[in-house]
Parts: C-alpha cells; structure tokens; sequence
C-alpha cells in the first residue's frame, strides 16, 4: 500500500503534467474539511500547500470540567482528519490555562478552580482524548478500507501520522513573572491585545474584565510558540471564537522564533497558520450539545451511552445533513444517497438512525453502540422476543428504569401492584385504572384482567418482564 507521502508526491506529479484525477487520496485534507463544514476561516490560503506534507498541528482544551461534551468534538474530529492524512497532531491540555479560563465566547469571568480539581480534570479528559483517537483509528478503518493510521514510513521518520497528548503546565510551572514579561509580554502590544474580539466584548460588560483574563491570550500565544519551538508545529485548530488567540500565537512565533524565519524563507510558506471552525448550533439557533438544560458529555457516567445515542436520534431534519458530514467519515456521496432516500420517507429517519449509529460507535466504540441500540430497543420498541437478559441489565445498568428485584419477592404479584410499588403508576388504584382502561402493558402484550399476577410464563430469557403504561416511561423488571 502507498504511503501517503508517496501518494503525495505521485498527486503533486499529476498536477505538475495537468492530469486531472478526482481521487480522494489526491485531494488536500483543507478541501476534504471545507467540504464538510469544518472550516470557518484560516489565516492564510497557502495553509493549502503546507498540508500537501506531513506537518504538526494541534488543538486545544482546557479542563474546566472531568469530561468532554459533544461541543468539544469537532477541534477532535478535524485533529483525526489531519492524522488520517498522515500528519502529526497534538492534543493539548489546558493544565496551567484551565485554572485561569479563556474568556472567548463569555460575558462572565469563570469561577477558579481549585488545583486539586484542576489536576484530576487533566487525568480524565487525557484519559477521554487518548480514548477518542484509539477508537476513531478502529472506526475509520472500519469506514475506508486500507487506513492504516499510522504509515510505516511515517512512524520511523518521526514527523507525521501519530498522536500526542501534551499538558501546557509542562512548560509553564517554571516560569516566573518576570522571565513571562521579558519573554513574552514585551511583543504584545497593548492596542492590539484590546482589540481582540473577546476582550471587547467584556470590556462593555457589566462585571468587565480581570487582567487575568485579559493575559489569556498571550499565554495560549506562549503555547503555540513552544510547540512551533519543540515539535515544528505550525498549524493551530480551534472554535471560530479562538481567533485573536491564534492570531496571537502567529504574531509572536514571527517576532520572536528564529526557526520561524528559516522556515519560511526554506518553503516560502508562513511560519505558522491558524484554522477556525464554525460555532455549532442548531437550526433554531441554540448552542449544539445541550439536552434539557445539560451538556450531553463523552463520559458514560455522565450522560449515558444511551442517552448519547437518543440525543443524536432525536437530531431535527433541518440539522441531520450538516452533522452527517460533521461527525462522520462516511463519503459525501454516500450521505447524499442516504438524505434522498431520508427526504422520500422521513418518518422512518433513515438519516438520524445512521448518525446516532455512527457517531455512537466513533465515540463509544461497537460494544457502546450495541449497549444503545439494546436499551432503544427494550425502552423504546415493540419486539422483545430476541432479548437477552444479560444483554438488558449491561445496556441499562444506572438507568432508572432498570429495576432489580429478587425473584422469590415478586413472583405470584399482581401487576397492578408491581406497577405502583415501583413508581410505574401513583397507586395501585391508578394502575388498575389503566388496566381497566386498556393502557397498561406486559411486554407489550395489553393487559385486561385487573388480578392478573406475574408468572413464569410471562418473563422474558426467564428474567425480564417490561412494564408500561400507555406511550409513557416503561419499568423492566430484572429478577436475581
């Protein structure tokens, strides 16, 4: 198999002789995520050319919580596209910066977090980052056929196609005021720092700004220069928002790098770029990853595989297409197919059902999409017959609706009272009403006999039984 710098060098060969080739291979990473909506600006066009060889690029985040939300995936997402492409990308985390807080895209100062928390974030989220490119390498390669991840060639070169996961405190700690004044402070100018767009948005706030805050972006400058110093990285990704942060890197990379200098005049590119990606929302305009008020979080303890899965299914027709090229590696052709067959029959939601399936197994890896679409299946639909019990309390277990019992304790009661007793109905009263009324359900059999009891006849994998009344919430019932 070609590497991709061969492959690089045979797609520069064509262009060289005017033959035209439409090959994904040929085309540039920079084309393939404008193509799919990742990009909002960049700070250069030439960003085009450096990405034609391996080079560094890395993004970051700060540990302001112990997990990631959906909101921070698509800075991962574009760092998996340039590693697919055989560059070398780094993750960053913030461990210095987190306890101070960027203030790009808020009205008020973040509330400072105590070192201890600070430290313990930094374990979970590198946990979570290292995670998401271990199980985005299975799921690409499960999507295009002969990736490998990491070529060969590239690997024993050293300079392209690998992930780092890198902590800012690293170079950070043992540097003093002064040495960050001298070093750093005396290429910014004050003008140009309050011109940012995030600093004067705060500064006509009411609660202003701290100079804390305000300093922010010369240390995200500070990190862009140490790892264009330490690793040659010359491209940083980040939300729309991070512009005048990014800008501030590249400034001080050229004042102060000698390498910077070199380089450019070496390959008549510029020393450093910067690439910005959209701010999601919705289609009605909300901020994306918010469901019912809360963040819809990459940790499983936090918001479950399930409700992941959910969150994503119930996705609006409006939105489906953009998060299909977003969150996919699915090809645009192929999604296109899939949205005509979507737009011809919509409420069967085709289009939702592939991208709760795809991004599910990106994220949480084959076991976690199968975990989901058990608890979809038991919570939500009509054939139980091929249930596992096992299978159930490993997709639902920390649900709610999942409800331990011995067996001993509730074979032989009736269903009336086992509905009210486990918060399925208000009273037994209620739920006899129901039965009465032909709204109550065993299995998603309708239950007409007000004394009927549990029986062995009635569990499923002989310990599962599925109780519900109406189209609200069910109980399933596991019995040790």
């Amino acid at each position: 198999m070609l590497s991709r710098i061969r492959v690089a060098q045979l797609c520069r060969e064509l262009k060289r002789r005017n033959i035209h080739t439409s090959s994904r291979l040929c085309q540039n990473v920079l084309h393939e995520l404008k193509d799919r909506g990742f990009v909002a600006a960049v700070t250069s066009p030439t960003l085009s050319k450096l990405l034609e060889n391996p080079t560094c690029i890395y993004s970051g985040v700060d540990p302001s919580a112990k997990s990631l939300h959906v909101g921070n995936l698509l800075p991962l997402l574009t760092l998996l596209h340039m590693k697919e492409a055989g560059h070398h990308v780094l993750a960053l985390i913030g461990g210095a910066t987190g306890s101070i807080g960027d203030p790009s895209g808020r009205s008020t100062e973040r509330n400072a977090l105590d070192k201890a928390v600070v430290e313990a974030n930094v374990r979970s989220i590198t946990h979570q980052v290292e995670r998401f490119f271990s199980l985005g390498n299975t799921y690409v390669r499960s999507r295009r056929p002969g990736t490998t991840g990491v070529r060969d060639d590239q690997a024993k070169a050293g300079t392209a196609g690998k992930l780092q996961v890198v902590n800012n405190h690293e170079w950070t700690v043992g540097v003093s005021l002064l040495d960050f004044l001298r070093d750093v402070g005396k290429f910014a100018k004050v003008n140009t720092m309050l011109s940012r767009e995030s600093v004067k948005n705060r500064l006509t706030a009411e609660q202003g700004i701290s100079f804390t805050e305000f300093t922010y972006q010369l240390l995200q400058a500070f990190d862009f220069r140490h790892l264009h110093s330490r690793y040659r990285c010359r491209v940083q990704v980040g939300g729309s928002d991070q512009w005048g942060n990014i800008v501030s890197g590249i400034d001080l990379i050229r004042r102060t790098a000698a390498v910077a200098t070199e380089e450019a005049a070496k390959d008549d590119l510029d020393p450093a770029y910067g690439l910005t990606i959209p701010l999601l929302t919705t289609s009605t305009g909300e901020k994306f990853g918010k469901s019912a008020g809360n963040a819809v979080w990459l940790d499983q303890e936090m918001t479950s595989v399930f409700d992941f899965y959910q969150y994503f299914l119930r996705t609006p027709d409006a939105d489906v297409d953009k998060l299909l090229r977003l969150f996919t590696f699915l090809p645009i052709s192929e999604i296109e197919a899939v949205l005509q067959h979507h737009s011809a029959k919509p409420h069967l939601r085709t289009a939702q059902r592939l991208l709760a399936n795809e991004i599910t197994q990106l994220v949480h890896g084959e076991q976690g999409l199968a975990k989901a679409q058990t608890a979809t299946a038991i919570l939500y639909g009509s054939n139980f017959s091929d249930l596992e019990a096992e299978t159930v309390y490993q997709a639902l277990h920390g649900d709610d609706r999942l409800v331990i019992v011995e067996k001993q304790t509730v074979m032989g009661t009736p269903f009336a009272r086992l509905a009210a007793s486990h918060g399925l109905a208000k009273s037994n009263a209620e739920a006899s009403r129901s039965i009465k009324g032909g709204g109550f359900y065993v299995n998603n059999q309708k239950l007409t006999d007000t004394t009927r009891t549990l029986q062995e006849d009635d569990l499923l994998d002989e310990r599962l039984v599925v109780l519900a009344i109406g189209k609200g919430e069910r109980k399933i019932l596991y019995l040790t």
